[in-house]
C-alpha cells in the first residue's frame, strides 16, 4: 500500500497524465503506461462487467515471479499480491476507491495471472484538519 502511495506521485510526474475522465480510460493509463514504466510489460485489459465499472488485467509474463516456486503447503500464498496494495492504494491517492484481487496466478498452475479491479466509488478531496 505504501508503495502505491509514493509510486503514483512519481508516476504523475513522470507521465503528464491528466485527470483520467472515466474507468476505462484508468484501466487503459495503468495498462499501457504504469505497468509497462515499473515492469516493463503491458497486461491485457480484459473482461469488463456490463456496467463498465470492473475489468481484469491479464499479465502473461509476471516478471515478479520469474525464478519463484511456492513451497509446499503453501499453495494458497498470493506471492504478486505487492500489485493489488499497489493498484488499491495509487487509485485512491487520485479519488477513485477500488477492490482489487488476484483472480488467476501461474504459480499456482493458471495459464494466466489475472487481476481483477472493481470501481466502488470516487472519493471526496479531503483537506487535513487545521489546514485551510
Amino acid at each position: 500500500y505504501n508503495i502505491g502511495v509514493r509510486l503514483i506521485e512519481d508516476f504523475l510526474a513522470r507521465s503528464n497524465v491528466g485527470r483520467c475522465n472515466d474507468f476505462r480510460e484508468t484501466a487503459d493509463v495503468i495498462s499501457k503506461l504504469a505497468f509497462k514504466m515499473y515492469l516493463g510489460i503491458q497486461p491485457v485489459v480484459s473482461n469488463w462487467s456490463a456496467a463498465g465499472d470492473e475489468f481484469s488485467l491479464l499479465i502473461e509474463n509476471n516478471p515478479l515471479t520469474d525464478f519463484v516456486e511456492l513451497p509446499p503447503g503453501h499453495s494458497q500464498l498470493n506471492f504478486s499480491n505487492i500489485l493489488c496494495g499497489v493498484l488499491k492504494a495509487a487509485l485512491e491517492m487520485v479519488q477513485m476507491e477500488v477492490d482489487v484481487r488476484f483472480v488467476q496466478d501461474t504459480l499456482k498452475g493458471d495459464n494466466i495471472t489475472e487481476i481483477r479491479l472493481k470501481f466502488v466509488k470516487r472519493l471526496e478531496d479531503a483537506v487535513p484538519v487545521g489546514e485551510d
